[in-house]
Protein backbone atom coordinates (compact mmCIF):
# COMPACT_ATOMS: atom_id res chain seq x y z
CA UNK A 1 0.00 0.00 0.00
CA UNK A 2 1.11 3.63 -0.74
CA UNK A 3 1.80 5.97 2.07
CA UNK A 4 -0.05 8.87 1.87
CA UNK A 5 2.09 11.65 0.41
CA UNK A 6 4.33 9.39 -1.62
CA UNK A 7 4.39 9.08 -5.31
CA UNK A 8 4.92 5.69 -6.71
CA UNK A 9 7.59 5.44 -9.06
CA UNK A 10 7.11 4.98 -12.66
CA UNK A 11 8.66 1.94 -14.22
CA UNK A 12 9.47 0.73 -17.49
CA UNK A 13 6.01 -0.39 -17.99
CA UNK A 14 4.33 2.81 -17.61
CA UNK A 15 6.83 4.08 -19.93
CA UNK A 16 5.43 1.27 -22.41
CA UNK A 17 1.81 1.41 -21.65
CA UNK A 18 2.32 5.29 -21.94
CA UNK A 19 3.40 4.89 -25.55
CA UNK A 20 1.98 2.14 -26.70
CA UNK A 21 4.92 -0.73 -27.22
CA UNK A 22 6.16 -3.48 -25.66
CA UNK A 23 8.76 -2.66 -22.09
CA UNK A 24 11.77 -4.32 -24.40
CA UNK A 25 11.49 -1.50 -26.80
CA UNK A 26 11.80 1.13 -24.16
CA UNK A 27 14.67 -0.72 -22.53
CA UNK A 28 16.49 -0.45 -26.29
CA UNK A 29 15.22 3.05 -27.40
CA UNK A 30 16.58 4.39 -23.67
CA UNK A 31 20.06 2.63 -23.81
CA UNK A 32 22.83 4.46 -25.87
CA UNK A 33 24.12 1.28 -27.10
CA UNK A 34 21.14 -0.25 -28.61
CA UNK A 35 19.29 2.84 -29.58
CA UNK A 36 20.13 2.66 -33.15
CA UNK A 37 18.02 -0.39 -33.41
CA UNK A 38 14.68 2.10 -32.80
CA UNK A 39 13.12 4.18 -34.87
CA UNK A 40 14.22 7.73 -34.52
CA UNK A 41 10.39 9.03 -34.02
CA UNK A 42 9.52 6.11 -31.73
CA UNK A 43 12.81 6.58 -29.73
CA UNK A 44 11.69 10.56 -29.35
CA UNK A 45 8.38 9.53 -27.89
CA UNK A 46 9.99 7.23 -25.76
CA UNK A 47 12.55 9.72 -24.39
CA UNK A 48 9.59 12.56 -23.81
CA UNK A 49 7.10 10.06 -22.18
CA UNK A 50 10.23 8.82 -19.67
CA UNK A 51 10.93 12.41 -18.98
CA UNK A 52 7.14 13.13 -18.31
CA UNK A 53 6.73 10.27 -15.88
CA UNK A 54 9.77 10.76 -14.42
CA UNK A 55 11.04 7.69 -15.31
CA UNK A 56 15.04 6.62 -14.64
CA UNK A 57 16.27 3.36 -15.32
CA UNK A 58 17.77 1.01 -12.31
CA UNK A 59 21.67 0.91 -13.35
CA UNK A 60 21.61 -1.72 -10.62
CA UNK A 61 19.18 -3.66 -11.79
CA UNK A 62 20.50 -3.42 -15.48
CA UNK A 63 23.92 -4.65 -14.32
CA UNK A 64 22.54 -7.60 -12.95
CA UNK A 65 21.11 -8.27 -16.21
CA UNK A 66 23.88 -7.73 -18.52
CA UNK A 67 27.08 -8.22 -15.84
CA UNK A 68 28.21 -4.84 -16.62
CA UNK A 69 28.18 -1.80 -14.31
CA UNK A 70 28.35 0.88 -17.05
CA UNK A 71 31.24 2.53 -15.28
CA UNK A 72 34.66 3.20 -16.32
CA UNK A 73 37.76 4.11 -13.95
CA UNK A 74 39.60 7.00 -14.85
CA UNK A 75 42.89 6.99 -12.87
CA UNK A 76 45.00 10.46 -13.19
CA UNK A 77 48.31 11.36 -11.42
CA UNK A 78 47.70 14.23 -9.73
CA UNK A 79 44.42 16.08 -10.04
CA UNK A 80 45.77 19.73 -9.61
CA UNK A 81 47.22 19.39 -12.81
CA UNK A 82 45.70 22.52 -15.42
CA UNK A 83 46.28 20.18 -18.09
CA UNK A 84 43.62 17.31 -16.68
CA UNK A 85 40.33 18.89 -16.85
CA UNK A 86 40.25 19.21 -20.83
CA UNK A 87 41.16 15.28 -20.68
CA UNK A 88 38.61 14.49 -18.58
CA UNK A 89 35.88 16.26 -20.53
CA UNK A 90 36.57 14.09 -23.58
CA UNK A 91 36.63 10.70 -21.90
CA UNK A 92 33.04 11.81 -19.69
CA UNK A 93 32.05 13.00 -23.54
CA UNK A 94 32.87 9.90 -25.31
CA UNK A 95 31.38 7.84 -22.00
CA UNK A 96 28.09 9.33 -21.96
CA UNK A 97 27.54 8.60 -25.45
CA UNK A 98 27.64 4.86 -24.64
CA UNK A 99 25.63 5.34 -21.38
CA UNK A 100 28.55 4.48 -19.24
CA UNK A 101 29.83 7.17 -16.52
CA UNK A 102 33.64 7.64 -14.92
CA UNK A 103 34.84 7.28 -11.89
CA UNK A 104 38.14 9.88 -11.33
CA UNK A 105 40.50 8.55 -9.05
CA UNK A 106 43.44 10.88 -7.98
CA UNK A 107 46.69 9.00 -7.56
CA UNK A 108 48.63 12.28 -6.09
CA UNK A 109 51.72 11.57 -7.88
CA UNK A 110 52.48 8.80 -5.72
CA UNK A 111 53.14 5.07 -7.50
CA UNK A 112 52.41 3.24 -4.58
CA UNK A 113 49.08 4.27 -4.37
CA UNK A 114 47.91 2.83 -7.64
CA UNK A 115 47.35 -0.18 -6.64
CA UNK A 116 45.31 0.52 -4.15
CA UNK A 117 43.28 2.79 -5.62
CA UNK A 118 42.95 -0.20 -8.52
CA UNK A 119 41.79 -2.58 -6.03
CA UNK A 120 38.99 -0.14 -4.94
CA UNK A 121 37.78 0.47 -8.49
CA UNK A 122 37.78 -2.89 -9.56
CA UNK A 123 35.69 -3.73 -6.21
CA UNK A 124 33.29 -1.44 -7.88
CA UNK A 125 33.10 -3.80 -10.60
CA UNK A 126 33.91 -1.12 -13.36
CA UNK A 127 33.91 -2.22 -17.22
CA UNK A 128 37.30 -1.01 -17.87
CA UNK A 129 40.20 1.77 -17.32
CA UNK A 130 41.39 4.66 -18.69
CA UNK A 131 45.06 5.46 -16.84
CA UNK A 132 47.12 8.60 -17.49
CA UNK A 133 49.48 7.08 -14.45
CA UNK A 134 51.36 4.22 -16.06
CA UNK A 135 55.09 4.49 -15.77
CA UNK A 136 57.25 2.96 -18.49
CA UNK A 137 57.55 -0.51 -16.24
CA UNK A 138 54.42 -0.53 -14.66
CA UNK A 139 52.85 -3.58 -12.26
CA UNK A 140 49.08 -2.13 -11.98
CA UNK A 141 48.82 -2.47 -15.85
CA UNK A 142 50.22 -5.62 -15.87
CA UNK A 143 48.33 -7.00 -13.27
CA UNK A 144 45.47 -5.75 -15.31
CA UNK A 145 46.46 -7.20 -19.01
CA UNK A 146 47.26 -10.55 -16.53
CA UNK A 147 43.53 -10.64 -14.95
CA UNK A 148 41.60 -9.50 -18.70
CA UNK A 149 40.67 -5.97 -17.52
CA UNK A 150 40.25 -4.12 -20.82
CA UNK A 151 42.30 -0.92 -20.03
CA UNK A 152 43.32 2.46 -22.43
CA UNK A 153 46.61 4.19 -21.81
CA UNK A 154 46.15 7.92 -21.73
CA UNK A 155 48.80 10.47 -22.58
CA UNK A 156 51.79 7.50 -21.56
CA UNK A 157 52.96 4.12 -22.76
CA UNK A 158 55.20 1.39 -21.48
CA UNK A 159 58.67 0.23 -22.41
CA UNK A 160 58.83 -1.97 -25.57
CA UNK A 161 56.20 -3.76 -27.75
CA UNK A 162 53.01 -4.72 -25.32
CA UNK A 163 49.78 -5.16 -26.38
CA UNK A 164 47.76 -2.79 -25.06
CA UNK A 165 45.88 0.50 -26.17
CA UNK A 166 47.27 4.05 -26.06
CA UNK A 167 46.16 7.25 -27.12
CA UNK A 168 49.11 9.42 -26.76
CA UNK A 169 51.40 12.54 -28.52
CA UNK A 170 54.38 12.36 -30.87
CA UNK A 171 56.13 13.39 -28.15
CA UNK A 172 59.60 13.48 -29.96
CA UNK A 173 58.21 15.59 -32.78
CA UNK A 174 56.15 18.33 -30.23
CA UNK A 175 59.98 18.61 -29.10
CA UNK A 176 62.08 19.13 -32.30
CA UNK A 177 58.87 21.64 -33.15
CA UNK A 178 60.57 23.88 -29.76
CA UNK A 179 64.00 23.18 -30.34
CA UNK A 180 63.69 24.25 -34.26
CA UNK A 181 61.73 27.44 -33.17
CA UNK A 182 64.91 27.94 -30.63
CA UNK A 183 67.44 27.48 -33.33
CA UNK A 184 65.71 28.83 -36.27
CA UNK A 185 66.14 32.64 -33.42
CA UNK A 186 69.76 31.87 -33.48
CA UNK A 187 70.43 29.99 -30.03
CA UNK A 188 72.69 27.43 -30.11
CA UNK A 189 73.45 26.75 -26.52
CA UNK A 190 70.13 25.13 -25.51
CA UNK A 191 69.65 23.32 -22.19
CA UNK A 192 66.45 20.81 -21.44
CA UNK A 193 64.91 19.99 -18.25
CA UNK A 194 63.53 16.90 -18.96
CA UNK A 195 60.88 15.01 -17.15
CA UNK A 196 61.06 12.12 -15.23
CA UNK A 197 62.67 9.07 -17.60
CA UNK A 198 60.45 6.31 -15.69
CA UNK A 199 57.71 8.24 -17.32
CA UNK A 200 57.11 7.69 -21.55
CA UNK A 201 56.96 11.16 -22.11
CA UNK A 202 59.98 12.13 -20.19
CA UNK A 203 61.89 9.68 -22.08
CA UNK A 204 60.41 10.23 -24.89
CA UNK A 205 60.48 14.29 -24.91
CA UNK A 206 64.17 13.52 -23.63
CA UNK A 207 65.08 11.48 -27.16
CA UNK A 208 63.32 13.94 -29.10
CA UNK A 209 66.12 16.75 -27.83
CA UNK A 210 68.87 14.58 -28.58
CA UNK A 211 67.55 14.19 -32.09
CA UNK A 212 66.47 17.43 -32.95
CA UNK A 213 69.67 19.16 -31.55
CA UNK A 214 72.39 17.00 -32.68
CA UNK A 215 75.01 18.97 -30.79
CA UNK A 216 73.54 19.22 -27.63
CA UNK A 217 75.92 19.16 -24.46
CA UNK A 218 75.24 16.10 -21.69
CA UNK A 219 75.93 19.03 -18.95
CA UNK A 220 72.94 21.29 -20.22
CA UNK A 221 70.29 17.95 -19.69
CA UNK A 222 69.04 18.32 -16.47
CA UNK A 223 66.32 15.73 -15.37
CA UNK A 224 63.79 16.80 -12.89
CA UNK A 225 61.97 14.89 -10.62
CA UNK A 226 58.70 15.40 -11.15
CA UNK A 227 56.39 17.21 -13.36
CA UNK A 228 56.18 20.36 -11.18
CA UNK A 229 56.92 23.51 -10.79
CA UNK A 230 58.78 22.92 -7.51
CA UNK A 231 61.02 20.52 -9.45
CA UNK A 232 61.32 22.68 -12.42
CA UNK A 233 62.81 25.94 -10.12
CA UNK A 234 65.26 23.16 -8.38
CA UNK A 235 66.52 22.00 -12.82
CA UNK A 236 66.83 25.49 -13.77
CA UNK A 237 69.05 26.49 -10.38
CA UNK A 238 71.24 23.56 -10.62
CA UNK A 239 71.76 25.05 -15.00
CA UNK A 240 72.77 28.23 -13.49
CA UNK A 241 74.92 27.38 -11.32
CA UNK A 242 77.27 24.96 -14.00
CA UNK A 243 79.87 25.97 -15.88
CA UNK A 244 78.06 25.46 -19.27
CA UNK A 245 76.28 28.79 -21.09
CA UNK A 246 73.14 28.65 -22.24
CA UNK A 247 70.39 31.02 -23.92
CA UNK A 248 67.53 29.22 -24.35
CA UNK A 249 65.98 26.29 -22.40
CA UNK A 250 63.25 23.59 -23.61
CA UNK A 251 61.32 22.13 -20.25
CA UNK A 252 59.21 19.05 -21.00
CA UNK A 253 56.53 20.59 -19.32
CA UNK A 254 54.84 23.78 -18.73
CA UNK A 255 54.78 23.30 -14.78
CA UNK A 256 58.17 22.80 -15.24
CA UNK A 257 58.34 26.36 -17.55
CA UNK A 258 56.62 27.96 -14.80
CA UNK A 259 59.06 26.34 -12.45
CA UNK A 260 62.21 28.14 -14.74
CA UNK A 261 60.47 31.14 -14.39
CA UNK A 262 60.97 31.25 -10.46
CA UNK A 263 64.81 30.51 -10.34
CA UNK A 264 65.39 33.04 -13.33
CA UNK A 265 62.90 35.76 -11.34
CA UNK A 266 65.18 34.82 -8.13
CA UNK A 267 68.82 35.56 -9.86
CA UNK A 268 67.55 38.36 -11.17
CA UNK A 269 67.36 37.15 -15.55
CA UNK A 270 64.50 38.07 -17.45
CA UNK A 271 63.00 35.78 -19.82
CA UNK A 272 63.17 36.32 -22.49
CA UNK A 273 65.83 38.98 -22.82
CA UNK A 274 68.26 37.00 -20.97
CA UNK A 275 67.18 32.94 -21.21
CA UNK A 276 64.48 31.96 -23.55
CA UNK A 277 62.07 29.18 -22.41
CA UNK A 278 59.28 26.77 -24.10
CA UNK A 279 57.39 24.56 -22.30
CA UNK A 280 55.14 21.37 -23.27
CA UNK A 281 51.38 20.86 -23.34
CA UNK A 282 49.63 24.33 -23.31
CA UNK A 283 47.61 23.91 -20.04
CA UNK A 284 45.15 26.32 -19.36
CA UNK A 285 46.33 29.65 -18.55
CA UNK A 286 50.02 29.31 -20.08
CA UNK A 287 48.88 32.56 -21.99
CA UNK A 288 48.52 34.32 -18.78
CA UNK A 289 52.23 33.89 -17.55
CA UNK A 290 54.86 36.85 -17.46
CA UNK A 291 55.82 36.39 -20.18
CA UNK A 292 52.86 34.28 -22.17
CA UNK A 293 55.06 31.02 -22.02
CA UNK A 294 56.23 29.59 -25.60
CA UNK A 295 54.33 25.95 -25.45
CA UNK A 296 54.19 22.52 -27.78
CA UNK A 297 50.38 22.22 -27.63
CA UNK A 298 48.62 18.77 -27.27
CA UNK A 299 45.44 17.96 -28.07
CA UNK A 300 43.89 17.25 -24.92
CA UNK A 301 39.89 16.86 -25.81
CA UNK A 302 40.54 14.80 -28.41
CA UNK A 303 43.23 12.62 -26.53
CA UNK A 304 40.49 11.82 -23.66
CA UNK A 305 37.52 11.34 -25.91
CA UNK A 306 39.92 8.82 -28.85
CA UNK A 307 40.52 6.96 -24.93
CA UNK A 308 37.21 6.47 -24.34
CA UNK A 309 35.87 5.77 -27.67
CA UNK A 310 38.96 3.32 -27.84
CA UNK A 311 37.59 1.95 -24.49
CA UNK A 312 34.61 1.06 -25.43
CA UNK A 313 35.54 -0.52 -28.72
CA UNK A 314 36.93 -2.82 -26.78
CA UNK A 315 34.11 -3.53 -24.46
CA UNK A 316 32.20 -3.92 -27.20
CA UNK A 317 34.09 -6.25 -28.97
CA UNK A 318 36.48 -7.82 -26.54
CA UNK A 319 38.88 -9.40 -29.02
CA UNK A 320 39.10 -5.99 -30.19
CA UNK A 321 43.21 -5.73 -31.50
CA UNK A 322 45.46 -3.03 -29.17
CA UNK A 323 46.06 0.11 -30.78
CA UNK A 324 47.88 3.08 -30.72
CA UNK A 325 46.61 6.51 -31.78
CA UNK A 326 49.52 9.46 -32.14
CA UNK A 327 48.00 12.79 -31.96
CA UNK A 328 50.08 15.20 -33.44
CA UNK A 329 50.88 18.62 -31.82
CA UNK A 330 51.58 22.41 -32.63
CA UNK A 331 54.12 25.30 -31.58
CA UNK A 332 52.67 28.15 -30.14
CA UNK A 333 54.84 30.87 -30.12
CA UNK A 334 54.49 33.41 -27.60
CA UNK A 335 56.26 35.88 -25.57
CA UNK A 336 59.06 33.48 -23.52
CA UNK A 337 61.34 33.12 -26.55
CA UNK A 338 63.22 35.63 -28.21
CA UNK A 339 66.39 35.55 -30.27
CA UNK A 340 69.81 35.40 -27.94
CA UNK A 341 70.54 38.94 -26.63
CA UNK A 342 73.68 40.70 -28.32
CA UNK A 343 75.29 41.34 -25.21
CA UNK A 344 75.94 37.52 -24.97
CA UNK A 345 74.20 37.44 -21.58
CA UNK A 346 73.98 33.57 -20.76
CA UNK A 347 72.53 31.34 -18.18
CA UNK A 348 76.13 30.67 -16.79
CA UNK A 349 76.30 34.19 -16.14
CA UNK A 350 76.36 36.32 -12.99
CA UNK A 351 75.37 40.15 -12.35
Amino acid sequence: MIKPGKTKKATILDVAKAVGVHASTVSRALNPQTQHMVAEAVAERIAAASRRLGYTADVFASGLRTRRSNTVGVLIPDIMNPVFPPILRGIEDALATAGCTAIIANAEGEPQRHGTILDRLLGRRVDGLILATAQRRDAVVERCMAEGVPVVLINRTLAGKRPISAVVNDDEGGIKLAVDHLVAQGHRHIAHIAGPQALSTGYARRSGFLAALKTADPALIVEAAAYSETAGDAAMTKLLAGKMPFTAVVAANDLLALGCYDALARVGFHCPRDISVTGFNDMPFVDRFAPPLTTVRIQHYEMGRRAGDVLMEHLRRRDTASVTIRLEPSLVVRGSTAPPAASGRTGSASR
